[in-house]
C-alpha cells in the first residue's frame, strides 16, 4: 500500500475515518448521509473553511480539488480515496480499522423504524393507544 500523505495538523482530530467536503456539493452530501446512516464515526473537514485540507487534498487528486475525499487511517498504513462511494469506504475501514467499524448497534433507525416511532408518539399525544377492538369501530362509544 502507498503511503499517504498524513493530515496537517489538527485536521480530523484522532479520527479514523476523515471525509473532505465543501458546501453545495451533491457528490459530498451523498456520501456523508449514506455514511451516517450505517453508524460509522467520522470527522468531516470543509475544504472552503481551511485552505491546508484543499492544500492536502490537492497533493492525493493529481492536483484538483475534488471531493468527498476521505482518508481512513489505521495501525496498517493509511489510504486515500477519491470519490468514494460509502461501500468503499466501509471496505477501506474494514481493512485498516476494523476496530472502528459500525455494529448494528451503532446504526440509526431506519425509514420503518422512524415512522413507527414518530407515529406511536403522535398516537400517544391524541390519546390513541393500541389497536381498535371488534366494538371500537368509527363511531363506537369509548
Amino acid at each position: 500500500m502507498d503511503d499517504v500523505i498524513p493530515l496537517p495538523d489538527g485536521l480530523g482530530g484522532d479520527a479514523a475515518v476523515t471525509v473532505m467536503w465543501r458546501p453545495g456539493c451533491p457528490f459530498c452530501a451523498l456520501l456523508l448521509s449514506r455514511l451516517e446512516r450505517t453508524g460509522l464515526a467520522f470527522e468531516r473537514v470543509d475544504i472552503w473553511e481551511q485552505p491546508s485540507a484543499a492544500a492536502w487534498v490537492r497533493t492525493v487528486a493529481d492536483g484538483n480539488e475534488t471531493v468527498p475525499t476521505v482518508r481512513i487511517g489505521g495501525y496498517d498504513g493509511a489510504v486515500a480515496l477519491v470519490n468514494p462511494s460509502a461501500t468503499q469506504v466501509l471496505e477501506a475501514v474494514q481493512r485498516l480499522a476494523p476496530e472502528v467499524m459500525p455494529s448494528a448497534d451503532d446504526r440509526p433507525p431506519g425509514p420503518a423504524a422512524r415512522l413507527a416511532a414518530r407515529l406511536a408518539a403522535l398516537l400517544g399525544r391524541a390519546g390513541l393507544r393500541g389497536r381498535r377492538g371488534p366494538d371500537r369501530g368509527h363511531g363506537a362509544q369509548r
